[in-house]
């Protein structure tokens, strides 16, 4: 199963953007944009297509964020949504050395957290609304189908030798 890939818009009329340039990186972002296709309280939508410009306090400049998903509800509500892991959505933590992962996901970590407080000013000044959508969320909204892992093949015991 492919995790990034093309997808095809069924409603383009919907789509805000280049419809045949539709980029999902993520099964989660696939599921998420079949929703906004599929759902009927959805007026527009588009992926990528909103940039919001914000400063990273590591190196000290400014880079341009592209927002995971524009929504449109029918309503007139606008939101902007970022879907990420929910672990991602926290601070590391790793007890005793300060690994090169721990520093990586830390810097990580500072780079989202700027990307968010300058979405949430972007949408805020917009009169929209900024989320973020991990996992969970995408399991209680019906979008991501509920989390089952396989089961390990049944191995029979050997008996013991006699």
């Amino acid at each position: 199963m492919a995790y990034s890939g093309k997808y095809t818009v069924k409603n383009p009329k919907k789509y805000q953007g280049d419809h045949t340039k539709v980029i999902y990186r993520s099964m989660w972002e696939k599921w998420c944009f079949k929703w906004c296709d599929e759902n009927s309280e959805i007026k527009t939508w588009s992926s990528e297509e909103v940039v919001v410009p914000y400063f990273y306090d590591v190196d000290k400049k400014y880079h341009r964020y592209f927002v995971d998903l524009k929504v449109t509800y029918k309503s007139g509500k606008t939101v902007l949504i970022e879907i990420k892991p929910d672990k991602e959505t926290k601070a590391p933590t790793y007890p005793g050395k300060k690994t090169r992962r721990y520093i990586n996901e830390g810097l990580t970590y500072v780079k989202n957290l700027n990307k968010w407080k300058a979405a949430q000013r972007f949408a805020k000044d917009r009169n929209w609304e900024f989320v973020i959508w991990t996992e969970n969320t995408l399991e209680s909204m019906g979008i991501k189908p509920k989390s089952t892992k396989p089961l390990k093949p049944y191995k029979r015991k050997k008996s013991p030798k006699k």
